[in-house]
Parts: structure tokens; C-alpha cells; sequence
């Protein structure tokens, strides 16, 4: 008879108790370790946009927190002699296609809580003839009854633009006043906040 058996067995045992806690505890320390650098990412929000001309440039002491692709239309009216400045109309989608944001006149965007920025021109460059410009805009915001994600805005850029230009001054006369056109356009929209000092 092995008296022994039993003792051994018990050591077995507590060896693969403690085994198999060491590799959770491993486990459960990896994901922890990837759950620390997700949330870092994120904290980190969207990176610059490259190959802004100076003049729209943002400046120290702010950091991209939102981008929006825009999708819309450049509301123009014809008074008669001119055409009047562009009213824009437009949806802002993010990278899944989801809407994050409508944008209408003020110029104002809009996000699903209710929370706003008016935008104020700080600067414009034409980089293509054929496209609206890109905008620098410094923002006043108010937050809404559901939320404030707009509320630390500090500067929105529009950017890579395609189309939305403004009719032939030649289609704007006294036969035509009171015409509104609708230029569809597109617009990458990047919006700033003041980091911490």
C-alpha cells in the first residue's frame, strides 16, 4: 500500500490549480495591457490633416477631436444682378457612414444631442479652380439638451473640397432674379479643441 499516493495527488493538483492561475492571471494582465492602449488611441482622437497651405493652418494648444465627411449643396440666390454668398446644406458622416453632423447657415454644424458651432471665417485658399475654397473657422458653441459634443469646439476647417462653386455671374440677371441654384459639393470638415495646459 502507498501511503504517499495521496499526499502526491494533492500536489498534483495545487501544481495545476496554480498553473492555470498563472496563465488567467497572464491572460487577464494582456488584456488589461490592450484595453489601456485602446482607450490611449482613442484619448489620442484623429490625427492632423497634412498638407494644409499656412494661411488655414490651426494653431499650438489645439488637437483634432472629429472629422465629418461632408455631402451636400452650396445654396446660391440670384438677386437680380449677383449672385448671393454660398448657404451650405449638408450631411457629415463619419468613417462607417454613420451621421454625425448636419450643417446649414450660420455657417452652423449640428450634432444628434443638439449641440452646435457657428463658425466665423478666419481664412481661405483656392487650391483648385474648379472646387469651393478651404476655410479656416474659429467656433463659438452651445451645448444641447442631450449633450455637448460640439461644446469645446475651438476651430473647424473645411478641406479637400470638391464642386460647389458658384453659377456664371452671366446666369444671374433681371430675368432670372429669385432663381436658387443648388451646387452639390463634398468636403472633408476637421474640428478643433484647446488641449490642456
Amino acid at each position: 500500500m502507498n501511503t504517499n499516493a495521496e499526499p502526491r495527488a494533492a500536489t498534483r493538483g495545487r501544481k495545476s490549480f496554480f498553473r492555470s492561475n498563472r496563465l488567467l492571471l497572464a491572460g487577464m494582465v494582456a488584456v488589461i495591457a490592450a484595453l489601456s492602449l485602446a482607450a490611449q488611441v482613442a484619448l489620442a482622437g484623429p490625427p492632423s490633416p497634412t498638407g494644409v497651405p499656412d494661411q488655414i493652418q490651426v494653431g499650438d494648444g489645439n488637437k483634432v477631436f472629429l472629422v465629418g465627411h461632408g455631402v451636400g449643396v452650396q445654396i446660391y440666390t440670384c438677386n437680380g444682378s449677383v449672385w448671393s454668398s454660398a448657404v451650405p446644406r449638408a450631411n457629415l458622416y463619419d468613417d462607417n457612414g454613420k451621421l454625425i453632423i448636419t450643417h446649414f447657415a450660420g455657417p452652423t454644424w449640428q450634432t444628434a444631442d443638439g449641440s452646435k458651432a457657428v463658425g466665423t471665417v478666419v481664412d481661405k485658399v483656392i487650391l483648385d479652380e474648379t472646387a469651393i475654397p478651404w476655410v479656416l473657422l474659429s467656433a463659438k458653441t452651445t451645448p444641447g439638451p442631450d449633450g455637448d459634443r460640439l461644446v469645446d469646439t475651438s476651430f473647424i476647417q473645411r478641406l479637400e473640397t470638391t464642386g460647389g462653386l458658384t453659377p456664371p455671374a452671366a446666369d444671374c440677371n433681371a430675368a432670372t432674379a429669385g432663381t436658387v441654384v443648388e451646387v452639390p459639393y463634398t468636403a472633408e470638415y476637421v474640428f478643433w479643441k484647446h488641449t490642456a495646459a
